[in-house]
């Protein structure tokens, strides 16, 4: 494998739109009544890019170095454990990601004119990405991860993503809907990961499968997507145009496939269930945005 095919699948690109879910959303909600630069959306979207490698990277990194991604793991093969990076380059890597997210953050702040507080977000961000796995404490092994993954990708990404275009926020329901129930679908992608680890797992970090058992695990997993989909409806009245079933009923039917594969499948059988629960989101998630635009 080359460096750099190493260093792509690495970045686990696949992951990019569960992390761009929320700040399409939240900016999308923004540009009905708000006009920005369309570089204040691009920059959002690469800052958000930028912030998911950097995660991925380091989630990495940190699993390689505490034994976590050894030959009997059940997920799929990384770049340091088949050797196609280094640690020194995976270093390298982090740290140029790292000055990426600085630029690309500063750059969106100056450009939307959004205010020098801002930054202080996207540092807490930067923090939570390279001290889930990495560090000393990493919290990502104490069973912390769904509440920074909620924090994280659900309420920062919609509501900082309808701030940046905006400049302002709001906290009525259509807008707190949509960051909530992105933060408990994309809880639910760590929690299936977790599910599908618990083997190598144990003895090495307390997950919250780990905690409660596969069983529980999985009835938590069923709460997380079905109360994250019921978040999305909640603001829409009760009656619908026939296009709003139409378009919801292609993420929820994924998310109930998901489902299915999660309560029959063990270990690394619960792979598929991923790519529907990651694409899911996104697709829930823009048509939300879209639909509410039309009708809300």
């Amino acid at each position: 494998m080359s460096t750099v095919k190493a260093l792509i699948n690495s970045m686990r690109l696949r992951t990019l739109p569960l992390s761009l879910s929320g700040v399409v959303c939240g900016s999308i909600l923004a540009s009905a009544n708000h006009s920005q630069n369309v570089w204040s959306f691009v920059l959002l979207y690469l800052t958000t890019i930028a912030l998911q490698v950097l995660t991925n990277l380091c989630n990495e990194m940190g699993d390689h170095l505490s034994g976590v991604d050894s030959d009997d793991r059940e997920g799929p093969n990384y770049s340091l454990a088949e050797g196609g990076l280094s640690e020194k380059q995976m270093w390298h890597a982090i740290n140029g990601t790292v000055i990426t997210c600085c630029l690309s953050g500063l750059a969106m702040v100056l450009v939307s004119g959004s205010p020098w507080w801002l930054l202080l977000l996207g540092a807490a961000a930067i923090w939570a990405a390279t001290h889930y796995t990495l560090g000393k404490s990493p919290y990502g092994y104490k069973g912390l991860g769904d509440i920074s993954v909620f924090i994280f990708f659900g309420l920062v990404s919609v509501l900082g993503g309808y701030f940046v275009i905006a400049q302002t926020i709001d906290f009525r329901l259509w807008l707190l809907a949509p960051a909530v129930g992105v933060g408990l679908l994309s809880v639910a992608v760590l929690n299936v990961n977790n599910i599908r680890d618990m083997a190598t797992d144990q003895g090495i970090r307390r997950t919250i499968p780990l905690r409660i058992g596969e069983r529980r695990a999985k009835w938590y997993q069923t709460v997380l997507v079905v109360v994250g989909v019921a978040c999305f409806l909640s603001p829409f009245p009760a009656a619908f145009h026939w296009l709003f079933w139409f378009l919801w009923a292609i993420p929820v039917v994924g998310l109930g496939l998901h489902i299915a594969i999660v309560w029959r499948a063990h270990g690394k059988f619960l792979d598929p269930a991923l790519p529907l629960l990651v694409l899911s989101t996104f697709f829930i998630a823009t048509v939300y945005s879209v639909i509410f635009l039309t009708i809300g």
